[in-house]
């Protein structure tokens, strides 16, 4: 009985930047892709979450792995190995598709914060979240910032929880889960695209490949990369991405459940998905899915504005860091309080968050299956890998997911122009 504890305790001191990886991408916009999905179609994407865990895994950990043995970040890499012109074209996809991106967040987080409180407007929301933000990023240290990100992971829980407090039907969600129903129609393939394009998004390769390097750092271990460091790193990201995905495996089952069964199939925002819980569902779980949208916020939004800071200062070879302070990294702060500042400054200008995340999505759509192929080439170069390049099953899975995201990108192409 004693060892348990230990065991646990020792399991959530080695978990970090993956755990902090896969959580963020269940941000309030991918909230509202998996809200979007359930109460359309109802249970019939529950394999979506099944399918894509085992392939963010591969491409996270080859990420996380390249970072390790480089000692850099992806950015880094990428300048060191390939023709500049491959990541100013990432930055010039990867900027806006980021900020909108935070703008989409922000302006869920203040909706929701309107939903709870409706007597204070949603813009305060959005400005005092923002203030927040922008106050933990500058004046906390990197180990308080990875604390509290990674504590921050837990809010995600609520949403397992949920999908408990409304009778389900055991039958309909294992035969959904193990035994796809896909319609070939433009709306349900649509959907389809803009789950891959939430689940496995660009921003989160630059992240975990920095964030493993500064784990690395200051954990005090040697830089010199062995077997068992890999192994630790491979668990925390394993943990990470199956955590994301049963996170969002629990929202479509909560939305295709309760919304989709009452007739309400059209949902835009996650503001909507949480108000519409409420008379159906009870006011627990309205209470808990609101709360759990401003919580994923606050874990996402530094992610996001974080991982777009070290891809530009790495180009540039500027100071970086979430561990220096404001006068040693002026310019990777300045990136961070700009995304920011834009991402609250997009809902003021005419663009809708539900616009906002139609623009990052396709952005991260065309982006991604360029940046996987990159990545497996980097992961298989024995000249930047050296022993640690990857084995038959990362190559496996890794090319799955840039056949599958490469078949999302000319899908959401195809239905754009025609």
């Amino acid at each position: 009985m004693k060892k348990k504890p230990f065991f646990l305790k020792k399991f959530w001191k080695n978990l970090g930047p993956g755990l902090v990886t896969g959580s963020s991408d269940d941000d309030p916009s991918g909230i509202a892709t998996y809200s979007q999905a359930g109460a359309q179609f109802g249970l019939t994407t529950l394999w979506t979450a099944f399918i894509s865990f085992p392939l963010m895994a591969a491409v996270q950990e080859m990420c996380g792995r390249i970072g390790m043995v480089s000692g850099q970040g992806l950015s880094g890499t990428l300048k060191t190995h390939y023709p500049k012109i491959v990541l100013y074209l990432m930055i010039l996809f990867s900027f806006p598709a980021i900020v909108l991106n935070i703008g989409a967040n922000i302006a869920g987080m203040g909706a929701v914060g309107n939903l709870l409180f409706p007597s204070i407007d949603a813009n305060y929301f959005s400005v005092c979240f923002t203030v927040i933000l922008l106050i933990l990023i500058i004046y906390l240290p990197y180990e308080k910032i990875a604390a509290v990100l990674k504590y921050l992971c837990l809010v995600l829980l609520v949403y397992i929880i949920v999908p408990f407090l409304y009778k389900q039907d055991l039958g309909a969600i294992l035969s959904n889960t193990f035994f796809p129903k896909i319609h070939f129609t433009k709306e349900y393939l649509a959907t389809l695209v803009a789950i891959l394009g939430t689940t496995i998004s660009p921003y989160l390769f630059f992240w975990q490949a920095t964030m493993s390097v500064e784990d690395l750092k200051h954990r005090k271990k040697k830089l010199v990369v062995n077997k068992k460091i890999i192994a630790e790193m491979r668990q925390d990201i394993d943990t990470g991405m199956l955590f994301s995905n049963i996170v969002m495996y629990f929202i479509i089952l909560t939305t295709g459940t309760v919304l989709f069964n009452a007739g309400i199939h059209q949902i835009n925002t996650v503001e909507e998905a949480a108000q519409a819980l409420k008379p159906l569902a009870g006011e627990a779980a309205y209470i808990l899915f609101a709360v759990g949208i401003i919580g994923t916020g606050f874990l996402a939004i530094p992610v996001l504005s974080g991982a777009l800071s070290y891809m530009i200062t790495e180009i540039f070879s500027w100071e970086n860091g979430l561990d220096k302070k404001f006068h040693e990294a002026k310019a990777f702060y300045t990136i961070i309080i700009s995304a920011l500042l834009l991402g609250l400054t997009i809902n003021y200008i005419g663009i809708s968050p539900i616009n906002a995340l139609i623009y990052a999505a396709i952005l991260y759509g065309l982006t991604a299956p360029v940046l996987i192929a990159i990545i497996l080439h980097i992961a298989n170069n024995k000249k930047v890998m050296g022993t640690f390049c990857n084995g038959i099953w990362s190559n496996i899975l890794g090319g799955a997911a840039l056949l599958l995201m490469l078949a999302a990108a000319v899908g959401l192409l195809l239905m754009y122009v025609f």
